[in-house]
């Protein structure tokens, strides 16, 4: 999707039950892309139900899913998307404790972003990932 400048906008899914999660991420990832390339879009959801029909409708480059998230933990749905979702997005896993890197990837997921964020850190993870993706770098299976 392009706005009109013709910078591409890019939409970042963010799933956490707890909206100050979800604020926390959009405030470290900002809303444009590192290295001028391109704007961010940000889709929310506090449930995994919704998570999961956001992302099987498509149109998502990012999804950034709390580990901690109750009662269906993001590594999970991680697992499930990957298995689940032809065209899965990237998957960044929020984890409380960088010793948990090991069970995000047993989920599959892209990439981790220890939880309290750091923006700088998160802000590169996520331009990365949509860097990867629109090269057509394959998802981990």
């Amino acid at each position: 999707m392009s706005s009109p400048s013709n910078v591409p906008t890019y939409t970042i899914l963010v799933f956490s039950q707890r909206e100050q999660v979800r604020a926390d991420v959009r405030t470290a990832v900002g809303r444009r892309l590192g290295g001028g390339a391109g704007r961010i879009e940000y889709v929310e959801c506090s449930d995994g139900d919704t998570l999961i029909r956001l992302v099987d409708g498509g149109g998502i480059d990012v999804a950034i899913l709390d580990g901690e998230a109750q009662p269906t933990g993001g590594m999970g749905i991680s697992r499930q998307l990957k298995y689940e979702i032809d065209d899965c997005p990237s998957v960044c896993v929020l984890i409380a404790r960088a010793d948990d890197r090991w069970l995000a990837t047993w989920s599959l997921a892209d990439a981790t972003l220890v939880y309290p964020l750091d923006a700088f850190t998160a802000a590169r993870t996520v331009t990365d990932l949509v860097r990867e993706r629109a090269a057509g770098t394959p998802v981990r299976r």
